[in-house]
């Protein structure tokens, strides 16, 4: 699906969000966002169809079979936004903060035979039916879960669930809080992001120090 919706919602010139990419081609990516927005929550984006596929889960992954967190599907995001993290400017869609809580490989939990475009026309296909079941190998989330449409609660409601295998446990994972790429927590994203999508990773003493060294070159050449 094109990123009309995505782009319709924001600005290039407002917000350091990536607004394009293009998938390896050699492995199906996933990542997990907590974002500090309006209410705290996490985006759960699957690639696929050059895109990422995206549903805002309010509470966040369990581990617990037991426990089936509501999953409201949002609009396609570009590939590039599995590495987003930073600060979304306050007045602009989605403004907050964002760290990337979890991300890896994925791949359909029945096997499929064929090569990679294969095994996304068969998640397309689940995709369209209303029942995903997906085998994820992050940093955190391991092992088979199912994304289900939950008919009568609205057009884009569904259920995002662990199913049992080994990495199943009633342990709460999302006490695990920090980013796998700046380990920082929100909080800490948000007083210090220095590192931001788009932007070089110039701490501010460092740009200190630039400034004092232009005044220092140009009291020279004047």
């Amino acid at each position: 699906m094109a990123l009309e919706k995505y782009r319709e919602k924001r600005s290039e010139e407002k917000t350091p969000e990536p607004f394009g990419g293009k998938p390896s081609g050699k492995e199906l990516r996933f990542v997990v966002q907590k974002h500090d927005a309006s209410h705290l929550h996490y985006d759960f984006r699957l690639e696929m169809d050059g895109v990422l596929k995206s549903w805002a889960v309010p509470k966040g992954p369990s581990l617990d079979p037991n426990i089936k967190r509501l999953a409201m599907m949002v609009e396609d995001h570009p590939y590039d936004y599995r590495d987003f993290e930073g600060i979304i400017p306050k007045g602009q869609y989605g403004g907050g903060t964002v760290i990337v809580w979890d991300e890896g490989t994925y791949e359909p939990s029945e096997p499929v035979e064929g090569d990679l475009k294969k095994q996304e026309e068969n998640l397309l296909h689940q995709l369209h039916a209303g029942k995903l079941k997906i085998k994820l190998n992050g940093k955190k989330l391991k092992g088979e879960f199912a994304l289900v449409k939950a008919y009568g609660r609205g057009e884009n409601s569904w259920l995002l669930m662990k199913l049992e295998d080994k990495y199943a446990t009633t342990r709460d994972i999302t006490l695990k809080d920090k980013s796998v790429i700046s380990k920082k927590t929100i909080v800490q994203m948000e007083k210090s992001p220095d590192k931001v999508y788009g932007k070089p990773n110039v701490k501010k003493e460092s740009r200190l120090k630039d400034k004092t060294t232009e005044k220092k070159n140009d009291s020279r050449t004047h």
